[in-house]
Parts: structure tokens; C-alpha cells; sequence
């Protein structure tokens, strides 16, 4: 055999030397297969490796990658050309007074304002509305939302009165006149500055026009991208004017105007009369050598009470303008517009024929008009998050076009606040409705998520504590976008260019849904929870579900997965039922959402899930314990002396079980208005509802029930309660709405939810105007006990609602 191998082998050799072929020995060959195998091993895991890299980039990026379908506004939809009606507006809500177009870029314009009588160093200058300021009461009177606005303004001794006009012309959305007008309120003599600014956001260019041989701007010749060539004009002043002086200035940011402002004072003099210094204006503070030109110019006015000033701007390219828009002829055309408001006012709203008040009607349009004095144009990025990124990336730039909850306090678009705004700003103008409901749902990323927390640009970021500047991506909000949709479909059919718009609202509603389906859903089929609990927390007494809007109020006290909520499950049933309807409305197969709003609101299905025979109500499920308590902890052997901070004690083993918290989420299959008129569970909701030492209060309704164990608890040592007995005006709407449906359908309960709602309605607009009489504001929430305003003012977001509250629209 052996002989046989290497005679065979040294004629293969042979053969291979005759036909020029290379000889390899067997071992040789084995070596190469094995290189051959590891370098094509190497290979793939190279290649999985990246895959699995550019996979993990794919991730991280989807949080920050726009939907991927058409969006419903076209990119230059806010422009001078597409819409010169709305291009100009009080859209920085977060000031007294200050306007802005909706392009990203704006100068802006603003007022700010100081007690010259004052003994504080640095003298308190008014600017971004502050409840620290401390302000008797302020807010507009009337707005229309696109043409003119009346404001006042109490501080102190003295009031201040903005008003402001647009007219178009030209090719940059017209002109446009603020007229401010300041008097005593009081016996005592006043002195006050008002200081009339402009300032650039990164682009543009800023000439002043001096007064000779005096501290005073007569004018502000300026140049920017999107205006053109405009100029700011400041006539004389009426009243004892004792002096003017002027800012010229490069701002750090329009965030810093204020402090750019402050570093820009000097003490000029003292006045002998009143013992007190003049604070002025140090003029010019460019150096002639600066890389760039002033970018903050600032016209100021001292002035004993009463006086008035005019600001005029004029574009460059409004040629054919007939005159100036000052004096009799600003006065004329704002008396114009305020009779034009009067009267749709009075034809939408229908309150004289309600038998109200002339002081409860003027109430009810300072409601209206701050809603609309409110709305604000942003631009800039989110800061988001998802699982995939260790650090916050930013979101695309992007605009919104959107109400804010409160100028003071909230002065930002919040996602769940949006729908209710909507409510009331549809029924006065649906255009300006579809205009911000269109800007919430171009914000949806590729997954379907919308950041339910707006933050866009320097001013609206500065007012954020840095724990609630980031978004994350597995966090939802309340869809009550769809509230206000329901009426809009209607208005967006009357036409064919409308009705392409809502051809490209459906899909993004549709994707928004497919999100929350996939999410936000619970343990079980048709169930759905609401992500974001902190399971590890250890300071609060009921891990808080800010993602629900109803922050605090308690859910089970140990967030687990097993949970799921009763009021997101309504909500699904209403959305799923709105995507159905808007399909059929245009001709698409709408058969799914029919089938998925058919399940989530079947009540046997939701009772199967959700009422707790035990408390006959409906609940949420989870693991849950009603025996906790906030305690000092002990300190530890050697531990030195500090403070601890409170901890949760938990006094009994949870179970998994219903959470049997009687308040706003136990009403919610009647607010959504899921449950049948026949339902016989209504009679013992209504007996609920009215029960006192539930949630009903003769101011409103409650927002849990004076029963429950948390009833008005702090929800950490520091944290006072928020939805736990506070009454809420967006849900008392909802109660309200669903009441009257209740009331109007057959069904054997409606007698008694008329009876409910006639009473209900009454409380709530009664307790609501003597608190605007007593106090000057309308607030963010009641207290159940007084039905004192409490929480931040003026809150003139949802709280407004008030004013379809008293004309009785609901739908």
C-alpha cells in the first residue's frame, strides 16, 4: 500500500512538470482550505459586525427622523406670501407685550417697563410675564387672533394699556401700530419708563436715526431676509414727557434682552422732588472697531402719569400705503376692528340670549382673547431621547405654530393642553385651528411619536428647569388632538384644497395611532398602560404618570408591567373611532378602525376589564397598596447629622388588584362618552358624581374623591397635591359635555344628568367669574374646598374653556 501511495504520487509529480501544473502536497493544501475558512469567517463577523453597527445607528437616528410621508403644511405656509393676515402677531406670549412674524428668523419687537419711583438696585424691569412680578391683574381684553388686540396691564399705583393694529400692504405682511398708554390708579403721583426695543436673531441690520442735540431715537431703519427694508418709528410721546434716552447695544441672545438692558443703565441724576435717582439709558455702547453692528436697539420715554406713546413699523415695501398709521387714523381703524370683534363675539357665542351679565360677557371675552393673545410662534430643536442614545440628541429644527397654558408660568406648547385650546379657538376661527393642529402633526418622527413637551428656541428654553428639557420617545401624552379634529372634518370638506389637506392628515393620525398600539399596550388584549412610572422611586408616595396628564393622581402604587389604565383605553376607543370616520369621509376602507373602535368600545369588554364590583366603579389594575406613608428615615450608625428627605413606608404587601381611586379616572368611560345611554352603571355614576363627600363640590368637580386614601396628600415631602382634590376646568368641560349628551339621548338617566348638569355648569361659571372679579385672573386650577384660584395665573389655556362652557358648545 505504502510503496503503491509514493509511486502514485511521484507520476502524479510527473504528469504535473510535463502540463506545466504545480505540485502541492496535501498538507499544504489543508493549510490554505483552513486560511480560506478563517479569513471568510473573519469576513462575516466583519460583516455582522457592521450590520449590527449600522443597525444601532438606525436606531439611535429614528428618534430624530421625520415621518416619512407628506407634510399637511407646505414649507412656506406661515410666509408673508402664503398667509400676510396672520404673518404678524403677539406671538412671544411669554412677554407683557411683544410681536414677531411666523418665520424663523424675526426680529423681534417687545416693551418692557420700570417704576421709576423705586428704591431696588437693580431697579425691577418688567419684561417676560413673571408671577413673581406680582402684578393686580393683566391679560388681554380683547384679541381676534389675527388683527388687533386690546390689553391691560395693573402694576403698582399705575396701569399700562398695549394696544396694537396690522394693515396689510406690501409683500412682508403690512404695517402695523402698538400704541401704549400709561395712568395712574391711584391719587399718588407716578413716574414711569417705558423702554420700546427691537432686536435681531442672528441675521439682519439695525441703523438708528438720532435726534440732534438730544438722548433720543427718532427711528430704527432695519433690514432683514425675510422683511426687507423696514423702519420703526417713534412720534412724540403725549403727556409731561421729562426725558428720552436710547439703548444701542450687541445682545449675548434675544434670551438676555432684559440683562442686556440692565447692564445698559446708568443713574443719570436724582430727582430732589421724589428722592429717587433717574434710571436711563446709557446710549451707544458699540464700539466703532466691533466685528458686527448692534443687534438690540431700544427707544426709551420718562413720563409722569399719565402719558401715551405710538411705535410705528413700516415695510419698505408697502409702496402704495394711503397714510401713516398713527393717531386718529390708528384710533379710527382700532375701534374698526373692535366693533367687527364685538359682533362675532356676540353671533358665535349667543350669552346675551343666555341671560348673562354684561360684567359675566366681558369675562367671557378675556377668556377668548388670552386664549388668542396666547398663541405663539416657535422654531427651533427638541432635546430627545430614546433607549438607543446614551446622551439627548436634537430633534430637526422645525416650527410650531401653537397656544401656550400660561404667558407666567407655561409659556410653551404642551401636546395634551393643545387639544382643549383647540376646542374653543375652533368654534372662533377654524383656520387658525387647522393652522396649529397641522404644525403639532408635521412634529411626528418616523416612529409615530410626537414630544408631548414643546421647547423650541432661547426664550421658550430658559424658562425650562433642565430635568424637563429632554423628551422621551417611549413617553406619551393624551391624543386630544382629535378632540378638536371631530368639528374641524367638516369645515376642512367645504372644499376640495381643504380636503386634500386632511388626505394627508389621515396618515399621520393613523401612524400616531399605530404608535400608542404598540407602546402603550398593557399585559393583556385591549388593555393599555401608560409608560414612564419611575418603579424605583422611593420619595413619592404614588410614582407619578406625567405622561397621562393627571400627574399625580394615584394609580398602583408599585408600577409594575401587570398594569393597565381605564382612561388610555378610552382614549383609543375615541381615536380609533375618529380615524374611522375621517376614512369614510374621504372615500378610504375604514373597515379595521371600525372593527377596533367597535372592541374598545364594547362595555361588556370594558367592564370585563375595568369595573371593580367591589366599589362599583370603573378603576385602573395593578399592583397596588393603599397603606403607604411618607417617613424620615433613620439615620445610619455613625452617619452624620443632615437632613433626610422623607421616604415611602409601605405598611402592606401589594396585590394586584383594581386601584379603586374614585376621581377623573373612574369618570372616564362617561367624559369620552364610551358608555351606552342605556348602560344601567350611569345611575350610579351620577349618584357618585353627586355625592360630596365624592367628587362633587359647589364649585365644580373634584378631581378625586374625598374618600380615597391619597385624597389630597403631598406626593413627596416638598410636592403638594396637584390632581388629587384640585378642580380641573378641561375635565369639568369634558363632565359637562358628556352630561348633556347623557341628557339628550334616550335613555332611561336623563333626567338626572340634566339635573347634574344644570347645577354643575352653574357652580363652575359662577365660582369662576367672582374669582376673575376678585382676583383679576383666571388660574390653573379651584381649590375644592373655597374655590379659590390656585396653581399658576393667569392660566388662560385650558382653563378658558369656560366660555363654551357658558354659550353651551360641546361638539
Amino acid at each position: 500500500m505504502t510503496k503503491d501511495r509514493h509511486l502514485r504520487q511521484r507520476q502524479i509529480k510527473r504528469e504535473s512538470i510535463i502540463h506545466g501544473r504545480p505540485v502541492e502536497s496535501k498538507t499544504k493544501s489543508s493549510q490554505d482550505t483552513n486560511k480560506i475558512i478563517l479569513a471568510a469567517v473573519c469576513m462575516i463577523a466583519a460583516l455582522c459586525g457592521f450590520g449590527y453597527f449600522r443597525y444601532q445607528m438606525y436606531l439611535r437616528e429614528l428618534v430624530k427622523t421625520p415621518l416619512y410621508s407628506p407634510t399637511v403644511l407646505t414649507k412656506d405656509s406661515t410666509s408673508a406670501a402664503s398667509d400676510p393676515d396672520r404673518f404678524w402677531g403677539t406671538y412671544r406670549a411669554n412677554t407683557y407685550f411683544g410681536l414677531r412674524t411666523r418665520s424663523p428668523k424675526s426680529p423681534l419687537f417687545g416693551m418692557m417697563w420700570l417704576n421709576q419711583q423705586t428704591q431696588q438696585m437693580p431697579p425691577p424691569i418688567r419684561h417676560w410675564c413673571d408671577q413673581g412680578d406680582k402684578l393686580h391683574k393683566y391679560g388681554w381684553l380683547k384679541h381676534d387672533g389675527r388683527h388687533f388686540g386690546v390689553q391691560e396691564i395693573h402694576d403698582g399705583d399705575f396701569k399700562v394699556t398695549t394696544s396694537f393694529v396690522k394693515r396689510p400692504g406690501g409683500s412682508h405682511g403690512g404695517d402695523w401700530t402698538a400704541y401704549i398708554d400709561v395712568s395712574n390708579t391711584t391719587t399718588r403721583p407716578g413716574l414711569v419708563s417705558l423702554m420700546f426695543y427691537v432686536a435681531l436673531d442672528d441675521q439682519g441690520q439695525l441703523q438708528p436715526v438720532l435726534a440732534k442735540n438730544s438722548p433720543r431715537i427718532n427711528a430704527i431703519n432695519g433690514y432683514t431676509q425675510d422683511l426687507g427694508h423696514f423702519k420703526l418709528t417713534f412720534p412724540k410721546s403725549t403727556g409731561s414727557t421729562l426725558r428720552h434716552n436710547y439703548l444701542i447695544t450687541l445682545a449675548p441672545g434675544v434670551n438676555k434682552l432684559k440683562e442686556a438692558l440692565i447692564k445698559g443703565i446708568k443713574v443719570e441724576a436724582w430727582d430732589k422732588a421724589r428722592k429717587v435717582p433717574f434710571f436711563v439709558l446709557g446710549g451707544d455702547q458699540v464700539s466703532s472697531d466691533a466685528e458686527s453692528g448692534p443687534n438690540f436697539m431700544v427707544h426709551q420715554i420718562t413720563a409722569e402719569l399719565p402719558f401715551s406713546m405710538e411705535v410705528l413699523f413700516e415695510s419698505a415695501s408697502n409702496v402704495d400705503r394711503p397714510n401713516h398709521l398713527q393717531g386718529d387714523i390708528f384710533q379710527s381703524l382700532l375701534s374698526e376692528h373692535s366693533q367687527k370683534f364685538e359682533n362675532k363675539f356676540t353671533n358665535t357665542f349667543q350669552l346675551q340670549k343666555k341671560g348673562f351679565s354684561d360684567g359675566q360677557i366681558e369675562f367671557a371675552k378675556a377668556a377668548l382673547s388670552n386664549m388668542l393673545g396666547s398663541i405663539g410662534y416657535f422654531y427651533g430643536s427638541s432635546l430627545v431621547q430614546s433607549v438607543y442614545n446614551e446622551e439627548p440628541v436634537p430633534y430637526w429644527n422645525a416650527a410650531l405654530y401653537t397656544g401656550v397654558p400660561s404667558r407666567s408660568f407655561f409659556p410653551r406648547g404642551f401636546l395634551w393642553d393643545e387639544g382643549f385650546h383647540n376646542l374653543l379657538i375652533s368654534k372662533w376661527d377654524p383656520e387658525i385651528s387647522k393652522d396649529i393642529v397641522s404644525h403639532w402633526l408635521d412634529l411626528m418622527n418616523t416612529e409615530g411619536w410626537i414630544p408631548r413637551e414643546q421647547i423650541l428656541g432661547a426664550e421658550a428654553r430658559d424658562r425650562v428647569p433642565a430635568e424637563f428639557v429632554v423628551q422621551r420617545n417611549q413617553n406619551a401624552n393624551p391624543p386630544t388632538l382629535i378632540l378638536p379634529l371631530k368639528t374641524l372634518v367638516p369645515y376642512i370638506l367645504q372644499s376640495e384644497t381643504e380636503e386634500q389637506s386632511l388626505k394627508r392628515i389621515l396618515p399621520r393620525l393613523k401612524t400616531w395611532f399605530n404608535w400608542y398600539n404598540t407602546t402603550q399596550l398593557g399585559p393583556i388584549p385591549f388593555t393599555y398602560r401608560w409608560k414612564g412610572r419611575d418603579r424605583k422611586t422611593v420619595r413619592e408616595l404614588n410614582a407619578k404618570t406625567l405622561t397621562s396628564g393627571l400627574d399625580d393622581y394615584p394609580r398602583a402604587s408599585h408600577p409594575t408591567d401587570d398594569e393597565y389604565h381605564v382612561d388610555l383605553r378610552c382614549w383609543m376607543a375615541l381615536f380609533s373611532g375618529l380615524i374611522a370616520d375621517i376614512s369614510k369621509s374621504i372615500g378610504e376602507d375604514a373597515t379595521a378602525y371600525e372593527s377596533t373602535h367597535a372592541l374598545l368600545s364594547d362595555n361588556g369588554l370594558l367592564d370585563e376589564l375595568h369595573w371593580s364590583e367591589k366599589k362599583q366603579q370603573y378603576s385602573d389594575y395593578g399592583l397596588h397598596t393603599d397603606k403607604v406613608k411618607l417617613e424620615k428615615p433613620q439615620p445610619k450608625p455613625n452617619q452624620p447629622p443632615m437632613h433626610l428627605e422623607k421616604e415611602r413606608v409601605v405598611y402592606s404587601d401589594p396585590q394586584l388588584g383594581f386601584v379603586n381611586a374614585f376621581g377623573y379616572v373612574s369618570l372616564f368611560p362617561v367624559l369620552l362618552k364610551i358608555l351606552e345611554p342605556t348602560s344601567p352603571k350611569l345611575f350610579k355614576i351620577f349618584t357618585d358624581i353627586r355625592n360630596e363627600k365624592l367628587v362633587w363640590t359647589d364649585f365644580g368637580l373634584r378631581s378625586l374623591g374625598q374618600t380615597t386614601p391619597l385624597y389630597n396628600r403631598y406626593n413627596t415631602e416638598h410636592d403638594p397635591p396637584y390632581w388629587r382634590g384640585a378642580i380641573w376646568i378641561n375635565m369639568n368641560y369634558l363632565a359637562l359635555g358628556a352630561l348633556d349628551y347623557y341628557r339628550k339621548a334616550p335613555g332611561p338617566y336623563q333626567s338626572q344628568a340634566d339635573r347634574l348638569y344644570v347645577e354643575l355648569r352653574n357652580n363652575l361659571i359662577n365660582n369662576m367669574y367672582n374669582q376673575y372679579v376678585k382676583t383679576g385672573y383666571i388660574w390653573e386650577n379651584y381649590s375644592d374646598k373655597t374655590g379659590e384660584g390656585k396653581g399658576c395665573h393667569p392660566f388662560t389655556g385650558w382653563s378658558a374653556l369656560v366660555t363654551l362652557i357658558m354659550s353651551e358648545v360641546y361638539e
